[in-house]
């Protein structure tokens, strides 16, 4: 059975937790190692930090949860960027190194016609 949650909160720094938290818990209910809870929570709050980056204060950022057997994936958005020339900042850089580290996929994809952060996180055992 595949769930589909939606989680929209103002795009600030105080947030963080409430992200990470939500995306811990999710990730916890398919039965993931704590290693694995471990790096959806650290991959969620880098998405919605690399989000931060370039929104503009208190506007939405929506958090897609779908969750499958084994299997946590999130997108995140919008990334409010009309070219791709950020991603070599060194914060930007940071975050996609993290991310690549602690998800099976890290894409920026186009979404409805918005740039998203979508991660995916398999089960290890």
């Amino acid at each position: 059975m595949t769930d589909h949650l939606k989680l929209t909160v103002p795009a600030r720094d105080e947030f963080a937790r409430t992200v990470r938290l939500t995306a811990a818990a999710l990730a916890s209910r398919l039965d993931m190692s704590l290693d694995d809870v471990s790096d959806v929570r650290i991959a969620v709050e880098e998405a919605y930090l690399l989000v931060l980056a370039c929104a503009t204060p208190g506007d939405p950022v929506t958090f897609d949860f779908t969750l499958a057997p084994g299997e946590f994936s999130v997108d995140v958005g919008p990334l409010d960027v009309k070219s791709d020339s950020f991603l070599e900042s060194p914060d930007v850089k940071y975050a996609r190194f993290i991310l690549e580290g602690v998800c099976d996929s890290f894409e920026l994809a186009d979404v409805g016609g918005s740039r998203r952060v979508r991660l995916t996180k398999r089960a290890s055992r």
